[in-house]
């Protein structure tokens, strides 16, 4: 799997049968939703994406619509480890609605997905097999079940000559990761698509730079996103040259 997303959608009810019925989003309504979510940032137009594409935007870069009803914003800042933790400003903007943030990076098998209701938070989970569970709030929604009973264990192939070792959590991330986009969203990013999918192709989103107030600190996912990108390098080697000239490892520095 090779999958990433940053994502929330805010909706009146259900995100997925309201994205089915979408058309073009306005630009006008679509920076206005920006000015309010991103406060005192600089926002400049830029190309735009598609729902499929568009949920992992380069960093600096959102991409976003809103109609009568729903909203999508895709950005990488959304990447936090502990979903509880998204900036009040933002959850706030989903009052009397229902809002729902999906995360994940296949580098490191990582998930986290997060719904309020009213304001109110609902459900949370945020694990990988490297750190473990970051965070698990609420109750486990009904698409959920099936990974907590133990009836989608993951199933990892170890490399030609590596001996198997036991995956470190009892499912695969990526695989609930897929089936919560698709409960809460109405579409997935790999695996076979559904009839009733959403056709996330065919749903345009809006492009924008969004650049931070001059002396802020950075974004709420970077710092998470560099963790986890350090966390898939592999441990330094050391090398020095033999007396033919070739190059020898060496335990340590």
């Amino acid at each position: 799997m090779g999958a990433k997303t940053g994502l929330l959608v805010c909706a009146d009810g259900d995100a997925a049968g309201m994205l089915r019925q979408v058309g073009a989003a306005d630009l006008v309504r679509t920076k206005a939703m920006l000015r309010r979510l991103y406060p005192g940032c600089e926002i400049d137009e830029c190309e735009g994406s598609n729902l499929s594409d568009g949920v992992y935007p380069p960093q600096g870069t959102v991409y976003a619509a809103s109609w009568p009803g729903v909203e999508v914003v895709g950005d990488q800042s959304l990447m936090i480890d502990s979903p509880s933790e998204l900036p009040e400003h933002l959850v706030a903007a989903s009052a009397g609605r229902r809002l729902v943030l999906h995360a994940m990076h296949s580098v490191v098998d990582w998930l986290a997905f997060a719904v309020w209701e009213d304001g109110r938070l609902v459900r949370s989970l945020s694990l990988s097999p490297d750190s473990g569970v970051m965070e698990n709030i609420g109750e486990p929604l009904p698409f959920e079940l099936p990974y907590w009973a133990g009836d989608r264990p993951a199933d990892i192939v170890p490399w030609p000559g590596e001996e198997e070792e036991p995956y470190a959590l009892p499912f695969h991330p990526l695989e609930l990761s897929e089936d919560a986009l698709r409960a809460l969203c109405g579409f997935v990013q790999e695996g076979r698509p559904e009839p009733d999918d959403v056709d996330a192709d065919a749903i345009r989103l809006h492009g924008f730079h969004v650049r931070q107030p001059h002396g802020l600190g950075s974004a709420p996912g970077q710092e998470a996103e560099l963790h986890r990108a350090a966390a898939a390098m592999e441990p330094p080697r050391f090398y020095t040259l033999g007396p033919d000239g070739a190059l020898i490892e060496r335990s340590g520095p």
